[in-house]
């Protein structure tokens, strides 16, 4: 049952949402006018100005929403999440981005130029994969600490019933750690190695020889903040050289790779472990039939990401020369940790505005909401593969 107020804006447009929707309207609407429309109950998006759906207009779907929430054109009262849930479980009545562009082309408000591409969005420097890109994690380390736990661990963790984050997360390292066969004095190689939380933790409770590589300036300033008790090298993973390692662990750094050079990474794991040894990867992969991080994340948070399904990942570790020992699914730890952190974060919010700005902070917002339904719904998935030579 819907409460309508037909004489906003709202209440024409919420009929044309309702006729592409198949019918009803996930969501209730406010519009610049002070018009409302829609189902009692539901969470209400709110239109600031015609500016959102003129987003939506020149970009049809996800990325137009998204430049209209974070620019602030469009917002959402209540549960952000919530009115994600609604809109995904009305996907089969969704409508395609032809009839949405077609139904908004009718409204002469929306009428208007291309609106300018937020600030906010990236702008590689040179050719996607290069060596010297590290868009994502170039923002202060004091960013992250407003969403991550003590350890700086950005990654998937690995729950228990009465976890805090901060537990999850060195439950998640001891497993990479007991899966390498880690021993007092193993040589480790951490590819990607963020702030350092895989070395630090090894090193600590295992007494292994830790090296961790990142192509981070802010991330290799980290943590020589921490310890002298590890390596860390600025250096890009093609570039690694020396003699083989006692064990090697990446963590969800081979999304970053790209589908033509992950041969080379893997071939690469191959060269630097020596026989015997045993490398951990843990890596998103995208669900069956579904498009993995989708056009938002891509622009806006890790614009090299590339997603398979897990089993091409495998095949291609195969090719180098590897046995895969072991696979296991982590997708339900992931939508919990990304809830964590939106939970840190939206406590921490006004900081996060302070230190980059209220459209940076949006597109954190709506990365760690949707992130995590992404994994909750199996759209996205992670695994760690261990590997053998």
């Amino acid at each position: 049952m819907s409460e309508t107020l037909t004489s906003g804006f709202a209440g024409r447009l919420m009929h044309l949402v309702e006729e592409l929707f198949g019918g009803f309207s996930p969501v209730a609407l406010r519009t610049w006018d002070g018009g409302f429309a829609g189902p009692a109950g539901a969470p209400v998006v709110v239109l600031r100005s015609p500016q959102a759906l003129r987003q939506l207009l020149w970009s049809p779907g996800e990325l137009g929403l998204a430049r209209a929430y974070v620019t602030g054109d469009l917002d959402v009262e209540g549960d952000l999440a919530e009115g994600f849930r609604r809109v995904w479980a009305s996907r089969g009545a969704k409508p395609g981005k032809a009839a949405l562009a077609r139904a908004l082309r009718a409204i002469p408000e929306v009428l208007g130029p291309r609106p300018p591409v937020p600030a906010s969005e990236a702008r590689l420097r040179g050719k996607r994969h290069a060596r010297d890109q590290a868009f994502h994690y170039d923002l202060p380390n004091e960013f992250y600490e407003l969403i991550l736990d003590p350890s700086m661990a950005y990654s998937c963790a690995r729950w228990a019933p009465g976890d805090s984050l901060a537990d999850a997360q060195r439950r998640k390292l001891d497993l990479v750690c007991r899966k390498l066969n880690l021993r007092r004095g193993d040589r480790l190689l951490d590819v990607g190695c963020g702030w350092g939380s895989m070395i630090l933790y090894a090193a600590r409770e295992y007494g292994a020889r830790a090296t961790g590589v990142t192509v981070s300036r802010e991330q290799r300033a980290f943590i020589r903040t921490k310890s002298a008790g590890v390596e860390v090298r600025l250096q890009d993973y093609r570039d690694i050289t020396g003699e083989p390692y006692d064990a090697i662990s990446s963590i969800e750094m081979g999304e970053h790779v790209g589908e033509e050079n992950y041969p080379a990474f893997a071939a690469t794991l191959f060269r630097m472990v020596k026989p015997g040894g045993r490398v951990v990867v843990q890596q998103r992969s995208r669900g069956a039939g579904e498009p993995g991080g989708g056009p938002f994340i891509e622009r806006y948070i890790a614009p090299d990401l590339h997603l398979r399904q897990v089993g091409e990942t495998i095949a291609v570790f195969e090719e180098a020369g590897f046995e895969a020992v072991h696979v296991e699914s982590m997708r339900e730890d992931y939508a919990r940790t990304a809830h964590a952190w939106h939970e840190t974060f939206e406590f921490r919010y006004d900081r996060a505005v302070a230190l980059v700005g209220a459209e940076l902070a949006r597109v954190w917002r709506l990365y760690l909401v949707g992130g995590g339904l992404a994994f909750e719904r199996g759209r996205m998935g992670v695994h760690q593969i261990t590997l053998a030579r």
